[in-house]
């Protein structure tokens, strides 16, 4: 040991020494939990004569399943907000598995709305947005006598 020192020794050490390090990221690299599944999701919008709607905002928000997105013991909020193309398609990220809200808004149209389980690789949703309802009032119209009162001339 305290003769001269040996090339192949010092080799040999930095080898189990980097084979030290690799064994420890890897095992890290195993203990740390699975990503939860996650989904490809495309959204397309038509009016009811099935042609696209473009620029309608798409929005998703991830209400919860069973692998559930946490940061320290709450759920995480995940939400995505998209825009239709030309062809009425909007494509989203890969989103986790489980309950989605979807929420269609387009000018000219009624909103739309919709509750969808996902729970494979990809999934394309098609939504059919329908023309504004006319509006109505749980009020009567205004009655002549309700009207305000005329100018008396003299």
């Amino acid at each position: 040991m305290w003769g001269p020192r040996v090339v192949g020794d010092n080799l040999t050490m930095r080898i189990g020494r980097a084979a030290r390090i690799v064994l420890l990221l890897g095992g890290i690299a195993f203990s740390t939990p699975a990503a939860p599944p996650q989904t490809n999701i495309t959204v397309t919008v038509r009016n009811p004569s099935d042609k696209p709607v473009d620029n309608a905002e798409v929005i998703l928000d991830f209400l919860g399943s069973h692998h559930q997105v946490t940061k320290l013991g709450r759920r995480k909020a995940v939400h995505w907000e998209m825009h239709t193309n030309q062809e009425g398609i909007a494509h989203f990220p890969p989103v986790p598995q489980g309950t989605l809200q979807l929420q269609v808004v387009a000018k000219n149209y009624q909103t739309f709305g919709d509750r969808v389980d996902v729970d494979e690789e990809r999934k394309t949703i098609d939504v059919k947005l329908n023309p504004p309802q006319n509006q109505y009032s749980a009020h009567p119209p205004l009655k002549p006598a309700d009207a305000p009162p005329a100018q008396q001339k003299q």
